[in-house]
This record gives C-alpha cells, sequence and structure tokens, in this order.
C-alpha cells in the first residue's frame, strides 16, 4: 500500500503538470472569440410592378484563424480541467493508501499535511470552477501551486510511514487536524485570486509592466477579489474553531491550553492577519487592494507555520518535522 502512494502521487503530479500545460495554452491563445459574419446590408430593387425585391443575404464567411485559435484555447482549456479532476482522483487514492497502510488518518507529518492540504485545495478549485465556469482560466495558477507543492512534498518532505507518537494518539488528532487541514486548504486556494487580483487590478489601472502584464486574459479584478472574499470569509471560522480545538487538546495533554510554542504562536500570528484581513475588507474606506495584500500576508505565515516552525524551530510540535 504504501509503494502503492508512493507511485500515485508520481502519476498525480504528472496529471497536475499536463493540467498546467493546457491551462497554458489556453492562455497564450488568447481571448480570440469567434466571428460571426453579418450579411450584407438588404437592398431593394424597384421592379416595373412598383414592389421591393430583396436580395438574398451574402454567404456566411467560412471559419477565420481567430476563430481556430478560439476553439483550439476552449479544447485545451476543458483537457486542462479533465486532467486536473483526473489529478485529484489520483491525489485522493494517494492519501487514502498511504492512511491505509499506516492503519491511520494521513496526517501525521509535513509529508502527509501537505498532500492533504493540496488535495483540499484541488476539490474548492472544482466546485468554484462548476460554479463558475468564466474562472477557468485561473487555474494556470492554480495548477502551477499544485506541481509546485505536490512535487516538493514528494521530492523534499517525503517520510517512510511511521506509528504516531503518543502525543498523537487522540480523538482530538481527527478534530483538530482535519480543521486545520480543511482551512488551510481552503487558504491555498484564496490566495490564488488575491494574487490575481493584485495583478489584474494593477492591469486595469493601466499598468504595464511585470507582472501586471501577466493578469491580461484573467478575468475582471471585481469578480476576483470577491472570490477571494467569499474563501477567506468560509475558511476563517474553521480556522478559528481548529485554534480553539487545538487549545482544548494541549490542555488535555500538556495540561495547558496554551505555551506560546513556536506552533502555536505562528497559529495565532495567522489567525490575526486574516481576522484584519477580514475587517479591513469589510470597513468601507479601505481600499480593497489593501485588503487583499492582508490576506497574501495570511497565507505567507500559514507556509512560515507549516515549513518554518517545523524546520527551523524547536519545540512540542516538533513531530510533524522532516524526521
Amino acid at each position: 500500500m504504501s509503494a502503492l502512494s508512493d507511485n500515485l502521487v508520481t502519476f498525480a503530479i504528472l496529471a497536475y503538470l499536463v493540467a498546467m500545460i493546457g491551462h497554458a495554452v489556453e492562455y497564450a491563445l488568447g481571448n480570440a472569440r469567434t466571428r460571426v459574419a453579418v450579411a450584407a446590408p438588404v437592398r431593394e430593387l424597384v421592379g416595373a410592378g412598383g414592389g421591393a425585391v430583396p436580395t438574398p443575404p451574402a454567404p456566411v464567411q467560412p471559419s477565420t484563424a481567430a476563430d481556430r485559435s478560439a476553439r483550439r484555447a476552449r479544447l485545451a482549456g476543458l483537457i486542462a480541467v479533465g486532467a486536473t479532476a483526473v489529478a485529484a482522483v489520483l491525489h485522493l487514492a494517494a492519501l487514502v493508501t498511504r492512511g491505509l497502510a499506516a492503519d491511520r488518518m494521513p496526517w501525521g507529518n509535513m509529508y502527509e499535511f501537505v498532500l492533504t492540504v493540496t488535495f483540499i485545495g484541488v476539490v474548492a478549485w472544482l466546485v468554484v470552477l462548476w460554479k463558475r465556469p468564466s474562472l477557468r482560466k485561473l487555474g494556470l495558477f492554480l495548477t502551477l501551486v499544485m506541481v509546485l507543492l505536490v512535487a516538493t512534498a514528494e521530492l523534499v518532505l517525503y517520510v517512510p510511514i511511521v506509528p504516531l507518537v503518543p502525543a498523537l494518539n487522540s480523538y482530538w488528532f481527527v478534530i483538530h487536524v482535519s480543521t486545520i487541514v480543511f482551512a488551510s486548504g481552503i487558504f491555498l486556494l484564496g490566495v490564488v485570486p488575491a494574487v490575481g487580483f493584485l495583478m489584474r487590478n494593477g492591469y486595469e489601472q493601466g499598468k504595464r509592466s511585470f507582472p501586471y502584464t501577466l493578469a491580461k486574459r484573467l478575468p475582471g479584478a471585481a469578480g476576483l477579489e470577491r472570490l477571494t472574499f467569499t474563501l477567506h470569509a468560509f475558511a476563517f471560522p474553521v480556522f478559528t474553531f481548529a485554534v480553539i480545538a487545538g487549545a482544548i487538546w494541549a490542555e488535555a495533554a500538556w495540561g495547558r491550553p496554551w505555551g506560546w510554542d513556536p506552533k502555536e504562536t505562528w497559529a495565532f500570528i495567522s489567525w490575526v492577519v486574516y481576522a484584519g484581513y477580514l475587517h479591513a475588507r469589510a470597513t468601507p474606506s479601505v481600499k480593497r487592494n489593501v485588503a487583499t495584500w492582508l490576506a497574501v500576508l495570511g497565507f505567507l505565515t500559514v507556509l512560515m507555520n507549516l515549513f518554518g516552525v517545523n524546520i527551523f524551530f524547536t519545540g512540542l510540535h516538533s513531530y510533524g518535522g522532516l524526521d
């Protein structure tokens, strides 16, 4: 089962790569729209009998190069979405087989945590895409993130299956970690439209330098900003519950609910930053791009808590590291 899980992760990475290439092709072909040939205006010929004789409309012109480009772009986009769905199925199978091999939930270390967070993120993306197909071109950036994170997990963070340390043998392991994983996955998805909004907003304001030109073919800035807010407003209460559940678990396991352990400290920092984003977003006097920068900063603190704390700090949560 363990070897099968490893192989499934590899296949999932390849499927995400195919999806990314498909989205890149669609993105490169641009926003070409099928041109509809307009018939020539009807001319009225006055005959001897005084009646108007309409001439037949001009024949519709054959498909142009722009039409073919538009069809190819749409096909590439649909293939990319299909490859993303296949990757998500392989991703899920890898997690299930890893859990079966370990005889526990597959959240016991950084490798498993990253795999689960990215899976939640891609499933949330497919749900968003089902609801709003017009956001498909955002898939290029989402699949890029998937390739980078899942490949990093497989190539850098991988550890063999080992039993859980005694501190994790609790029903709170499922409650606390599952909610942290879920919220982190939604935050992962949320940062994609956040960065997209910052680039697209700059492009709509006339900025034509890098990286604003990358957003030329993204959906409108207003829609990206609304999606960013929706995702974060959904994830934040779940994240809040996860932090509270962690404090209750710490009280039961270590005899204190909060001790400013490095991971606890950075979880608190993440909570404050995300709360600041939602407050700024709800404040009319705060510009939307300023608020969105807080959402991006919030995800950076999540990455710091996941990678930086586990690798560079020692604390009661050190069992989540690379060893």
